[in-house]
Formats: C-alpha cells, sequence, structure tokens
C-alpha cells in the first residue's frame, strides 16, 4: 500500500485524539467519590460507606463529607441533603486535581426525638455522576415498644363485608406486628384469620391504615369484631367494634315481639272478661 494511500487511512482515526483537549482526555480517569471522612478516627472505622451518629434528643452532633477528586482538572460538586436534621456547610465545593475537599454537616436532633434510629442522606452530584451516603441517627433513650390498634369499623354486607382499621407504633422501636381478625356473634366465633397486607415494619409513630374483604360474614346476626396486634418483643393493643348486617332487622323483631306480646296480653283480658260475664 502506498504511503499517501495508508496515511489518507489513519488521518481520521488519529486526528480526532490529537485534536482532544488532555483535560478532556483526564476525564477518562477514575472518577470522584464522595464519602464520610476518615480523619483522626480509628483504622476500624477508615473507609465508612455510610454516616453513624448517635446522640440524645437536643443534641448537635457533627461529622465531615470527604469529596476525592483523582482527575487532572478541577471538579465542581453539588452537596444537598434529606431528613430534615442534616445540615452541609456548603452547597456546592471545588475539588482541585488529585486532591480532596471535606465538608463539615451537622445533624441537630429535635428535642423530644424519641428513642430510635432515623434514617437520612447526604447527596453528590456532578459531571453526570450522583452519589447517595446514608446517613443513620441513632436517638439514646430507654427502648419502648407499644402499639395502638385504632378506629375499626365494618361496612357493607354479606360479600360486600370490609373490615377497615388502622395500627399505630406508639413505641420508640421499629416493630413488626403481626395482626389477627375475630368476630362473635349470638351463636359464637365466625371469624378468626391473619390480617392480610400487614407492613413488614413499622417506625416509630408511623401509622398503618388496612382493610381487609370479609366475603363471609353473616346477614342475620349481631357481631362484636376484634382487631388484635402484637409483636415479637411483647407489645400487644386490641381494638373492637360492633356489626349489625342489617341494623333495621333487630328493632323490628322487637317490635314484632312487643306488638304479639300486647296482643296476648289483650286476648287475655278478653278472655277474662268473658268467663265473668257468663251466669
Amino acid at each position: 500500500m502506498p504511503y499517501r494511500t495508508a496515511a489518507a487511512l489513519l488521518l481520521p482515526v488519529v486526528l480526532p485524539v490529537l485534536l482532544v483537549p488532555a483535560a478532556a482526555r483526564a476525564d477518562a480517569g477514575p472518577p470522584w467519590t464522595a464519602a464520610p471522612a476518615a480523619g483522626d478516627r480509628p483504622a476500624a472505622a477508615q473507609g465508612r460507606g455510610a454516616f453513624y451518629l448517635e446522640g440524645a434528643a437536643g443534641a448537635v452532633l457533627a461529622d465531615r463529607l470527604s469529596v476525592v477528586n483523582p482527575g487532572d482538572r478541577p471538579r465542581t460538586i453539588e452537596l444537598h441533603a434529606t431528613g430534615g436534621w442534616i445540615a452541609l456547610a456548603t452547597a456546592r465545593v471545588g475539588v482541585p486535581p488529585r486532591t480532596r475537599a471535606e465538608v463539615p454537616l451537622t445533624v441537630t436532633v429535635p428535642a423530644g426525638t424519641p428513642p430510635g434510629d432515623h434514617a437520612g442522606t447526604v447527596v453528590a452530584g456532578g459531571e453526570g455522576r450522583v452519589v447517595r451516603v446514608p446517613v443513620t441517627v441513632r436517638v439514646r433513650g430507654p427502648a419502648l415498644s407499644a402499639l395502638s390498634v385504632e378506629h375499626v369499623r365494618v361496612g357493607g354486607t354479606g360479600r360486600g363485608a370490609v373490615i377497615a382499621y388502622e395500627v399505630v407504633n406508639r413505641g420508640s422501636t421499629v416493630l413488626a406486628p403481626t395482626v389477627t381478625l375475630r368476630a362473635e356473634g349470638l351463636f359464637g366465633e365466625v371469624l378468626r384469620r391473619p390480617a392480610a397486607r400487614v407492613p413488614a415494619s413499622l417506625a416509630p409513630g408511623a401509622r398503618a391504615r388496612l382493610s381487609q374483604e370479609w366475603p363471609g360474614a353473616p346477614r342475620l346476626d349481631r357481631l362484636r369484631v376484634s382487631v388484635t396486634a402484637t409483636a415479637a418483643d411483647g407489645a400487644y393493643a386490641a381494638a373492637s367494634a360492633a356489626y349489625v348486617p342489617l341494623p333495621w332487622l333487630w328493632p323490628s323483631l322487637a317490635a314484632a315481639g312487643a306488638v304479639a306480646v300486647a296482643a296476648a296480653v289483650l286476648g287475655a283480658v278478653r278472655r277474662a272478661g268473658r268467663r265473668r260475664a257468663r251466669p
């Protein structure tokens, strides 16, 4: 192949590489990273992948985010946090080539916060890359497990009956409640089953609004429907509600009974009067 022909073929391939600025070619190197700063922490805490802070309600906790730029040109990284308690010293940090920048952050735990774990996230983004660093804040205090069952009600009749209720975590620890539905009528128990679609975990203060169809609900009965919630650590709660599928039935039966009694009494009076009237 002649030299000029080979050069003509290679030129479209080589020329774009030669024309790309050095700074742009450096972008192909390792990307920037963001993680909790190691600082003077012990070796066991080096290379942390998440923030973990612990303190009492009302405390202000501090840490640092380390943003590392291994490239050959400066980078600007945008920062923000989710969770409400986290404040970053800046919303934008410039990192020189082949160095790192450490950004202080504080976590302010509101007074009166119940003990337990609370989550947030520090988010760093730039040049098409996003890094999310989890934040876990453990609020000190006695662990309390407590549940409540509220607003039990039954709507519809027959195959359209639905049991609705709410389960609330009133304690300071995450709970995995188990819920049982029961119903008793005039002639004994007519329902006992585990509830469906109960959350696998319920955070402190969280409320789960639940409902379940009851296609086998009796049509002619006076019922007491109970909802019981329990957790593995001993938390227990129960609530119930009355359910009359046909609310007009019992007043009608009572009225019919009263009419029958009145008719019987009137008939007895009339028969007694006739006996007295005989010679």
